[in-house]
């Protein structure tokens, strides 16, 4: 079973994927002051690539952006290349 959580804090933070509660991977962000977040890493270990966790840690985040009403700066190179394939989600670029 796969699960997501999500750890905050005023400077930053990451979304996690565990699959059957081993950890999976992780996207990690920091904030600016305008409270946009920056994302810097997205990371999934060898064991469980291929099963588009990336994926799910980016649609973690667009969610978290769109209910908190803030933008996302894409500096990995993972989620950059997402943004610019995926139109749907371009409403929460900074």
């Amino acid at each position: 079973m796969v699960r997501l959580s999500h750890e905050d804090s005023n400077k930053g933070g990451r979304f996690v994927i565990y699959d059957d509660n081993v950890f999976a991977g992780e996207m990690t962000y920091t904030r600016r002051n305008d409270g946009n977040i920056v994302i810097d890493h997205t990371g999934v270990e060898s064991a469980f690539g291929g099963k588009g966790y990336g994926g799910l840690l980016l649609d973690e985040a667009v969610g978290y952006a769109r209910r908190e009403g803030i933008k996302i700066v894409p500096v990995c190179s993972f989620v950059a290349a997402r943004f610019a394939k995926d139109p749907a989600i371009a409403d929460v670029r900074a």
